[in-house]
């Protein structure tokens, strides 16, 4: 699947707003859409995000930009009940798409095909599995930002391993309210431009 481009020029803002593409430009020119001139000429060009953040902050309809102004996050778990509260916790309404994998094969494929902003690893479905799951994410560049929230299992074993390629640990039982408010906080500011 290819990616989306993640510049876009004021005629390509224009076919996605439904604009002239003379309106783009002046919503550039008058500093209410950001983006960037080319240098040696007057061409405009507008990062996607900043699209999306003018869209929502004007509140104009997003169209195809809906599925990526939405935090996807990818459920790497086996337990039912887990995935239901993570599921409740993150719902559509609050700009969350969520996808399940039961296994590291099922994640692989998953994370290649929806792209997520954050994955969170249930280490019960095994410490070695959940491990090269994140392992493998952080060694593709494409997931470089990709936020990995490892849940750990309080069975009374000191679970020791490499924490480095883990952004966030989370030990259970946990309340669901807090992973969810603290993956706001995180893909909210993965998200934020400067």
């Amino acid at each position: 699947m290819p990616r989306q481009k993640d510049i876009l020029t004021t005629g390509e803002v224009a076919k996605i707003c439904n604009v002239a593409p003379r309106t783009v430009s002046k919503w550039f020119d008058s500093g209410r859409l950001k983006g960037y001139r080319i240098p040696g000429s007057q061409d405009r060009r507008i990062p996607r995000e900043y699209l999306i953040r003018f869209l929502k902050e004007h509140g104009m309809p997003l169209g195809d930009l809906e599925d990526e102004a939405m935090a996807k996050v990818l459920i790497v778990a086996q337990d039912q009940v887990l995935i239901e509260n993570l599921k409740r916790e993150l719902p559509p309404e609050k700009s969350f798409k969520v996808a399940v994998a039961a296994s590291g094969f099922e994640a692989g494929i998953q994370a290649e095909s929806f792209h997520p902003d954050c994955i969170i690893a249930d280490f019960s479905i095994g410490k070695v599995e959940a491990l090269q799951i994140c392992q493998n994410i952080r060694k593709n560049p494409d997931f470089g930002e990709t936020i990995l929230i490892a849940l750990l299992p309080d069975d009374g074993q000191p679970m020791s391993f490499d924490r480095s390629s883990i952004n966030e640990t989370f030990k259970k039982p946990f309340d669901a309210s807090l992973l969810a408010e603290r993956l706001r906080t995180l893909i909210g500011a993965k998200k934020e431009l400067v």
